[in-house]
């Protein structure tokens, strides 16, 4: 690796690691933004959501203006959006300002997949890998910082200094990413689909919005199906409008490479884990004896910070061997190890220390699952296509990402038990999520897991083989 791809991927990968960590950062502290403002729960459930919900939208359409623009240019105009929204929210006056600042910032998560098609087109084949796995494994280190440095800050100096915080990092980066972030791979000549941009768009914030709102509003209730039934009508008439496009948002004849459609499936069903797993985790240490560990919310942080600390070390190892091994048998094996951490928390969670063992198997298990897919859509798809195909791909998990809360309280909420406790002379009485809940969100994530496992059959295999002054790709079945 020369000069310039170090400087280039030392810069990715720090954005990528600021991002993991404001968007970790801001959980902690929604109770103290709920009370500044004296709003509701449901109000300032948006914080989180608005973020969310545009991050998911913009990567597909933002991976597709790259292709077309430039993928440096189209990464700096994320950055710079996203650090004037860090700086807005820091000084909000109100929720609805504060919401509509994260919102903004939504626009920079696009810089993570347009940084992954960066990288592939500037490494060498045997390299990518390693750089994905890098760069994957500072969702874990960024949420761990989050988890731990953000509570600390928003509990001594307020929330609004890890936002302020946050943004003398990201203008320092942006700076840093305007000079030595290269133009790289090959422009599509082509125009832009307003038309399918447009109905994605719609499309898939209505079904985000209604999977967000499920929990207040109930699946079939009126408001949720008047966005449910037009957010399913804007995706079909996307579906059916691309065929028909001169230049399509996405060319669903790519749709039909067997690696892509795998690593999209799994990439759904990964998303889904994943959160089932954190919120799992995050709930159930801070409920009181006997349903919980009954941690605050740092010490609750502490027991996941171990695992998000080794995603980045074993990340890069993943990388390497995914180079000798091929994707096939590490999709396999993380499919497995989920199996096992999920499996580990449905027996052994009676102490903190139990906990952070059970999560460090089920999170590397995870990594050994989003390196994969991230590497099949990179090396799959042709060089033009590429930002738009990662953007999509992390649409398909961000969505994924979505379902898995809704799950799992839609659990806790089904299974509860009576909690009592002596107030002022007599006895209050709580109801929580009980035992069995926990135990069937972990059982959810070992079917997900298995559905992984099948999947990971129908891979299309390959490696990378070094030889002198050529790399090339064997592909098995």
């Amino acid at each position: 690796m020369d000069r310039k791809a170090r400087e280039t991927l030392l810069i990715l990968i720090s954005v990528s690691l600021l991002i993991n960590y404001v968007e970790t950062m801001v959980v902690p502290a929604v109770p103290k933004i709920q009370q500044d403002f004296s709003t509701t729960e449901t109000l300032v459930a948006w914080v989180t959501s608005a973020f969310t919900i545009v991050g998911a939208v913009v990567s597909p359409v933002f991976g597709k203006l790259g292709d077309i623009f430039g993928k440096r240019r189209v990464y700096l105009l994320s950055m710079t959006f996203y650090s004037i929204a860090v700086v807005m929210a820091g000084f909000s006056p109100n929720i609805y300002f504060l919401i509509g600042a994260r919102a903004v910032q939504g626009l920079g998560f696009a810089a993570f997949p347009l940084s992954l098609a960066i990288i592939t087109d500037i490494l060498p084949p045997e390299m990518i890998a390693t750089a994905q796995g890098i760069i994957s494994g500072t969702m874990g280190i960024g949420t761990a910082l989050g988890l731990v440095v953000g509570a600390y800050i928003d509990q001594d100096l307020g929330w609004q200094y890890a936002f302020h915080i946050a943004f003398v990092i990201s203008l320092l980066l942006l700076i840093l990413a305007f000079k030595l972030v290269p133009e790289t791979g090959v422009r599509k000549k082509t125009t832009i689909d307003y038309i399918g941009l447009g109905s994605l768009s719609a499309g898939v914030t209505l079904i985000l919005v209604y999977l967000t709102q499920e929990s207040s509003w109930g699946w079939l209730s009126a408001s949720s199906l008047s966005l449910l039934v037009p957010g399913l009508a804007f995706i079909a008439f996307f579906a059916w409008y691309e065929q028909r496009a001169k230049s399509p948002v996405i060319e669903l004849k790519l749709m039909k490479i067997r690696n892509v459609m795998v690593a999209n499936v799994a990439g759904l069903i990964s998303g889904i884990m994943i959160l089932a797993l954190f919120y799992g985790v995050i709930y159930y240490t801070q409920l009181p004896h006997p349903f919980g560990l009954d941690l605050d919310v740092i010490s609750a942080g502490l027991t996941l910070a171990p695992a998000t600390l080794v995603m980045f070390v074993v990340g890069p190892v993943l990388g390497r061997l995914i180079n000798r091994t091929g994707p096939k048998p590490i999709l396999a094996l993380g499919s497995l190890v989920m199996m096992l951490g999920f499996y580990m928390m449905i027996i052994n969670r009676s102490t903190p220390l139990d906990v952070t063992v059970d999560t460090v198997v089920g999170m590397v298990g995870l990594l050994c699952l989003m390196i994969p897919i991230v590497n099949m859509i990179s090396v799959s798809l042709p060089p033009e296509d590429r930002g738009v195909g990662i953007g999509m791909n992390t649409l398909i998990r961000n969505i994924g990402s979505s379902v898995g809360p809704v799950i799992t309280t839609s659990i806790m909420s089904s299974y509860q038990g009576a909690y009592v406790l002596p107030f002022d002379g007599t006895y209050m009485v709580e109801i929580l999520p009980s035992s069995t809940a926990f135990d069937l969100i972990f059982t959810v994530g070992i079917f997900m897991a298995v559905l992984n496992l099948i999947l990971s059959v129908t891979v299309k295999n390959y490696r990378f083989s070094a030889k002198p002054k050529k790399e090339v790709i064997v592909e098995s079945k």
